[in-house]
């Protein structure tokens, strides 16, 4: 479940990005416990991509779920990790306006343990990555 860094006031235009941290592992092993997700409010959203929406039991509460298939009612979305749970096999199609965004890009924040120089390196080449949507687990995830 992320924390979004700003929340669009009512009343006032949604900012067009945004930033917010993943907590939990749902999405492991495309996203963990820590990171941080540059996201796009209002953006389309595709199979395969991975969005941040209010759940639509608790509203205040926010989840990260890849947007798998796109139905009459709304999105079905999926978690990553198929042993978390907390998508729609759970709560069925969520409602388009409760995708706030699409995520961006992921930001890995530096473990405390990660002294070494090739742990340095490491963490550096791979700390910033784009987010592209993976269609090939939407397509994986459709067929169960």
């Amino acid at each position: 479940m992320p924390e979004l860094s700003q929340e669009p006031e009512r009343g006032r235009p949604a900012p067009p990005f945004g930033l917010a941290e993943v907590t939990g592992p749902s999405m492991v092993p495309t996203l963990h416990h820590g990171d941080l997700l540059l996201l796009r409010y209002g953006a389309v959203v595709r199979p395969g991509d991975i969005v941040v929406l209010r759940h639509p039991f608790q509203q205040d509460l926010l989840v990260v779920k890849r947007a798998s298939e796109r139905r009459e009612d709304g999105w079905w979305v999926l978690g990553d990790n198929p042993y978390a749970g907390g998508d729609s096999t759970d709560y069925g199609t969520v409602p388009e306006e409760l995708i706030l965004g699409r995520a961006l890009a992921r930001y890995r924040p530096r473990k405390p343990g990660q002294r070494s120089p090739l742990a340095l390196v490491r963490w550096a080449l791979s700390a910033a990555r784009p987010v592209f949507p993976d269609r090939s687990a939407s397509r994986r995830l459709r067929a169960r």
